[in-house]
């Protein structure tokens, strides 16, 4: 067995460096290429719920679910001309001809209306996995948490009612109980949760005067959220944990591991040092077990994982420490 091999949603990963949903892996020749710089697992560029909805003329309307602009209707249709579920699908099955890693599809969803069936298709083309990059919009006074809760896991459940690969569930952070959430994902059958998404910002250009999309790359200094989050769960639910945003070095993914991440899905780092900076980080989680005397990454992962019951004192204790430190 290969020493940095991971399981990661029940499926055997030759290293834990998963390359995340993007540009990067919207293309056959970059797949190619993120398998040969040493990538344990893609995950491809998101498909848009709603792309499975416009290929099938079944766009929600005015009374459905949410509204829809017309210039997002407008906007939906040509994007789907140039890449659609039909490209998308091609695209999967020459990415599981040209490569053995696993490739794991992504769709982007609010709602389980309509398209969970379409999910399907995915796995018929030979998607190990499918990865749910929800977002739910908490934008309306009358929606509580609860509901928004209960929105992603039957958005889970729905799709997992149709598919027998295994899926996952990428999340943002910005929940009222992040634990609870867990908990329901993975009773519901989450086979793995990704912490945390990382939304495009608004930003407003001055001169213009209109909103714009901060497009900026994810900075290390955000490791820190999904490293306390995942030490605090990865003990306690009973699913597969794969950490993203702010991973930038081989020391971040050897951290996460040490929480308890059984992966970790890099973006950032490969747009700013290119795709054979794959390799270095690898390398870098390979001479760090060498030097430590890890045979496995399962001797070391989640050695460092925060017990439950114990979170709130360990905060409440290193929160007093720095704050005396600094009398």
């Amino acid at each position: 067995m290969n020493k940095l091999e991971t399981t990661y949603m029940g499926l055997t990963l030759k290293n834990p460096l998963i390359i995340g949903s993007s540009n990067l892996t919207a293309s056959l020749s970059n797949i190619k290429k993120l398998e040969q710089a040493g990538a344990g697992a893609i995950v491809l560029k998101s498909l848009f719920e709603e792309q499975f909805l416009v290929d099938e003329d079944r766009l929600l309307n005015e009374d459905d679910h949410y509204y829809w602009y017309r210039e997002a209707i407008d906007y939906l249709n040509n994007y789907s001309k140039n890449f659609g579920v039909k490209e998308y699908i091609q695209l999967i099955r020459d990415a599981k001809k040209e490569v053995s890693i696993p490739i794991i599809a992504s769709i982007n969803c609010v709602s389980a209306v309509e398209w969970p069936k379409f999910a399907l298709q995915l796995e018929y083309a030979g998607a190990d996995g499918i990865e749910l990059n929800i977002s739910v919009p908490a934008f309306q006074k009358d929606l509580t948490s609860e509901q928004i809760e209960s929105n992603y896991a039957d958005i889970l459940l729905k799709v997992k009612s149709y598919v027998s690969i295994p899926v996952s569930v990428k999340i943002g952070a910005n929940f009222t109980n992040i634990t609870r959430l867990a908990h329901q994902l993975a009773a519901a059958g989450a086979d793995g949760i990704v912490l945390f998404n990382r939304f495009y910002s608004p930003d407003i250009d001055i001169y213009r005067a209109n909103v714009i999309s901060d497009k900026a790359l994810s900075n290390p200094v955000e490791l820190a959220q999904s490293l306390r989050w995942i030490g605090l769960l990865s003990k306690e639910v009973k699913t597969d944990f794969a950490a993203s945003t702010g991973i930038h070095d081989s020391n971040s993914i050897i951290k996460q591991i040490l929480a308890g991440a059984a992966a970790v899905q890099v973006v950032s780092a490969i747009y700013e040092n290119g795709v054979d900076y794959a390799i270095d980080l690898v390398r870098g989680v390979d001479q760090w077990m060498k030097l430590k005397g890890y045979n496995s990454i399962d001797e070391f992962k989640g050695l460092v994982a925060i017990k439950s019951e114990s979170a709130a004192a360990f905060e409440r204790v290193q929160y007093m420490k720095k704050s005396y430190s600094k009398m």
